[in-house]
């Protein structure tokens, strides 16, 4: 090597180091899960990892440090879990330690708590499907990283229209999360022309589902409830308590498909994605965590996957200017889901595919091809911007 190349290779290095010197940034992000009293699980099978969510937060840190060492970029990330009434404490101690940007795992009315308190901070929603949080009670400084519990309803209903499974049979729960699920089925349904030709009620008696006779006083009480149904040919499940849908597709009167709560039920991500690349995700998250990877998990990665695509994009950590890029027409990511990611700039949502998932292989994906919209196919799920009445992002576009 000549002295000449050896100068040359010298005075480059010296400038990248003065040019990352010069990008220098630090990233504070910290992911909170709320954990909130629990009935036991319907089995063994059910039961719950403790770093649930925490891992996908680990892998999007990895994965977005590898890239941000390169660029100056240093990334500093807080793993919390909390009770429901410490969650306003943990978010003013992270906001005093610097941390401006929240993953959060948490319900409707703790999500929206946490950004009332917080209006400089960014928060995103990696637990709640609830839909009104995505219109009449959005908020201006939260988006939303898992799928509505309209996208998933539209999801279910595209794949039943394309299969011509057109008449619904409607099971759903006693508890309010439950009628409101049932809702948003109805509400799918009507947008898609299905019809629901009979509908059903199962009560949650408070029975401990693998106490003694819990779970045998579902099995016996479905078979009762359900039985001399009008004409159908799909039975759709309405249960977001968790009550009754595991038992319902083997202790039906009529023999049917069943879909939503159990059997071919809509996820975000599961581990049997194995297309788009997913593999290279999954053997990733394998490692790190020694588990297959969850819903919590994949939604925790991709909420900071986003943060740090969108960092990488503009250079800077303030969480308004993050916020503001992210609802851009010039940020996407790629999601192992087939198609880039993108948000919805009139509510903070997502556009992402659904996954239809049976428990063992994805069946299929929505949104179905042959629906169309004019902007994006992925905004036949959920709400549309005209069916959104928040307009706390609207207004930022003025």
């Amino acid at each position: 090597m000549t002295p000449r190349l050896i100068a040359a290779l010298t005075l480059f290095s010296l400038l990248a180091v003065s040019a990352m010197s010069a990008s220098a940034l630090e990233i504070k992000m910290a992911m909170v899960r709320v954990d909130y009293p629990e009935l036991r699980p319907i089995s063994r099978l059910e039961e719950k990892a403790q770093d649930i969510g925490f891992a996908g937060a680990e892998l999007a840190l990895q994965d977005i440090a590898t890239t941000g060492q390169f660029m100056g970029h240093s990334y500093e990330l807080e793993t919390d879990s909390v009770a429901s009434e410490d969650l306003l404490t943990r978010v003013a101690e992270l906001r005093a330690e610097g941390f401006g940007i929240i993953a959060l795992s948490a319900r409707a009315a703790e999500l929206i708590a946490a950004a009332d308190s917080a209006s400089d901070l960014l928060f995103l929603n990696i637990a709640a499907t609830d839909t009104r949080l995505r219109s009449a009670d959005c908020r201006a400084n939260m988006l939303h990283i898992t799928p509505s519990a309209a996208m998933r309803a539209d999801a279910v209903a595209q794949f039943s229209a394309v299969k011509q499974w057109k008449r619904w049979f409607l099971v759903y729960g006693s508890n309010p999360s439950d009628i409101t699920l049932a809702d948003e089925y109805r509400r799918a349904a009507q947008k898609f022309g299905l019809s629901i030709t009979d509908e059903r009620e199962i009560l949650d008696t408070g029975g401990a589902r693998r106490a003694d006779t819990g779970h045998v006083a579902v099995q016996r009480q479905i078979p009762v409830l359900v039985q001399n149904p009008k004409d159908h040919d799909v039975v759709i499940a309405a249960d977001a308590s968790d009550v009754f849908a595991p038992y319902l597709p083997f202790h039906l009167w009529t023999p049917r498909p069943t879909m939503g709560a159990a059997g071919l039920r809509p996820v975000s991500f599961n581990p049997a994605t194995e297309s788009w690349g997913g593999m290279q995700f999954q053997s990733r998250f394998d490692k790190l965590a020694g588990r297959y990877v969850t819903e919590a998990d994949y939604d925790a990665w991709l909420a900071l996957r986003a943060i740090g695509e969108a960092v990488v994009r503009t250079g800077v950590n303030d969480p308004a200017e993050l916020r503001s890029f992210m609802l851009s027409e010039e940020f996407e990511l790629a999601a192992f889901k087939g198609q880039p990611v993108t948000f919805r700039n009139w509510n903070g949502q997502m556009r992402q595919p659904v996954l239809l998932y049976d428990g063992r292989i994805n069946a299929s994906v929505s949104p179905q091809e042959g629906f169309l919209h004019q902007f994006s196919p992925l905004d036949t799920l959920g709400l549309d911007r005209p069916e959104s009445v928040c307009d706390l992002f609207e207004r930022d576009q003025r």
